[in-house]
Parts: C-alpha cells; structure tokens; sequence
C-alpha cells in the first residue's frame, strides 16, 4: 500500500460498532493507544472489517491544531 499521506499507523481492529449510516471502528495501536475512525457503514463493508483483522490509520490534513488548558 502506497499513500501520499505521510502518518499512517497500524494497529488491530479490537472493536467495531455499527450504526444506521456510520461504523465506529476502534484500532488499538501497538504502544496500546486506541484511535477511533468514523466511516461509512458502506466502505466498512467494502473494507471487509472485522475484530482481530490488521488495519491502519491514515490521517492526512494540512494543519493540526494544539491546544492546552492554562
């Protein structure tokens, strides 16, 4: 798999919530981190997503903000 975006991690799906319209899907990293992804219920499908599968996440945006509390 080749990407143009420069920070792709991989982790294991560990849970995958369904909706009407959108799939939550949890990935757990392997420093233990957990990153959840918003997408469509159909590209889920198309993903073929399934607890224990190998899966990564690609996050790709032209600016990031930082925030912290004074």
């Amino acid at each position: 798999m080749r990407l143009s975006a420069r920070n792709n991690l991989k982790g294991k799906i560990i849970k995958i919530v369904p909706g009407a319209v959108n799939t939550e899907v949890h990935l757990q990293l392997a420093g233990g981190e957990t990153i959840v992804s918003v997408i469509t219920k159909e590209s889920a499908a198309g993903l073929g997503l399934e607890v224990g599968k190998e899966a990564y996440a690609v996050i790709k945006a032209s600016s990031i903000m930082i925030g912290v509390d004074h």
